[in-house]
């Protein structure tokens, strides 16, 4: 267990791995993502994104080529694209 986990599972920090409480007034938007191939770009993405501020979740699916990202409130899809471009991807959009 890393040092950021609690006892029961859940994660202390904002770093979006499981066992994360989403709060009443949060908001889940799906990004298009391009370049996404294997784990490693999974990986890289959910901590780039994860590490941002206000954002409790992140799901990346390769298959689909779409990230879900949940945050408190209002998500900043520039900040989250900045991010996403920072970690060598693309933000194509949102998805539909």
């Amino acid at each position: 267990m890393s040092d950021c986990c609690t006892p029961d599972g859940s994660c202390s920090t904002n770093t979006a791995q499981g066992g994360t409480t989403v709060v009443a007034d949060s908001h889940t938007v799906v990004y298009a993502v391009a370049g996404m191939t294997c784990g490693h770009c999974e990986s890289t993405l959910t901590k780039a994104i994860g590490g941002l501020d206000g954002v409790l979740k992140v799901d990346v699916d390769l298959a689909t080529g779409h990230v879900s990202v949940t945050t408190d409130g209002e998500p900043d899809d520039a900040e989250i694209a900045k991010a996403v471009d920072d970690a060598g991807y693309e933000v194509t959009g949102r998805a539909t």
